[in-house]
């Protein structure tokens, strides 16, 4: 069975910039005590007329557009949503529609923040069974409708956006683009972040999410590395959920990936949700930070509580 790769990455952001100047007129905060806790500076909010499979569509467009392929060659379309706020038609369905694909299989995935590297995995999965030729990969989350606003413990950490990538089969003499995945969930932590509720809102147990991605996640990332044949040291670079930057920056030191960029998007963009890791990984590409083949590990955890992660050669 042949491999996968990834071709081409995409993103997209709204335009309205949310400062935390701005949220200090909203609720009892301040910039200092932000950046301090959490290392956001500033995140993208989406308005009333820019639904979900709009920021998708944005997205999966640059990412066709710079893999150079036709919408029409796509058979398969996942994205990992938790913001969806109609069951049907899905997420998945709504952007082939908005990007004129001609019958793809469209699917959804709910895995809240570890959303994308589960609909990465998924497409990997049936490119190698041969289900799928060429697939759409899409994270894609609109915080801010799910928010309270009135509630500083979680309105300072969420941004919208999202980010997409063209996910195609290997030739038969090249290597995999795509590791295996390493997945799994903590089902009796799964209260420690929960979109419940009617009107469905968001809300976490933070310091039970920090304790366990500051011991546990050091040991998940060696192991992806090591379903990839690699150690941390061959790594050019680290994109973990974008949750909070006292999580993200020492992960890299941890686990011995001395060479690697680490991604630090949360303090431009705040906790995206499914988003957060190909928008990371796409503005890394962009700026020029990682190059084609580079060894990139991907490693998305939270709600449920749960995690996947694997190592991807850049596009």
């Amino acid at each position: 069975m042949p491999g996968s790769r990834i071709a081409a990455v995409g993103h997209y952001q709204p335009a309205r910039l949310l400062t935390n100047d701005d949220l200090a007129g909203m609720v009892d905060t301040s910039d200092e005590w932000i950046r301090s806790r959490v290392g956001i500076r500033t995140r993208h909010i989406a308005g009333p007329e820019e639904p979900v499979d709009e920021l998708a569509a944005h997205a999966a467009a640059k990412a066709l557009a710079a893999a150079g392929r036709a919408p029409e060659s796509v058979d398969l379309v996942v994205v990992a949503t938790s913001t969806a706020i109609d069951r049907s038609p899905n997420m998945a369905a709504r952007v082939a529609a908005r990007l004129g694909l001609r019958s793809p299989a469209a699917l959804d995935v709910n895995v809240v923040c570890a959303g994308f590297t589960h609909a990465l995995a998924t497409a990997d999965h049936a490119v190698r069974a041969g289900a799928a030729s060429r697939a759409l990969v899409i994270g894609a989350d609109k915080m801010s409708d799910i928010t309270d606003w009135t509630d500083r413990t979680t309105c300072v950490l969420v941004g919208d956006g999202a980010g997409a990538a063209v996910v195609e089969a290997c030739g038969p003499d090249d290597e995999p683009g795509i590791s295996p995945v390493l997945w799994g969930s903590v089902p009796e932590m799964g209260h420690a972040v929960r979109i419940e509720g009617q009107p469905a809102r968001f809300a976490q147990e933070g310091q039970s999410v920090y304790r366990w991605a500051t011991t546990q996640l050091p040991p998940l990332a060696r192991a992806t590395c090591e379903r990839a044949g690699l150690v941390p040291a061959d790594l050019a670079a680290v994109v973990l959920h974008q949750a909070n930057l006292r999580i993200v920056e020492p992960l890299a030191e941890r686990i011995g990936a001395v060479n690697a960029v680490v991604a630090r998007d949360v303090v431009d963009s705040g906790n995206t949700s499914a988003a957060s890791v190909p928008l990371a990984l796409s503005k890394l590409v962009e700026r020029g930070e990682i190059v084609t083949g580079d060894p990139v590990l991907l490693f998305g955890f939270g709600g449920n509580l749960s995690y996947a992660g694997q190592v991807v050669r850049c596009p």
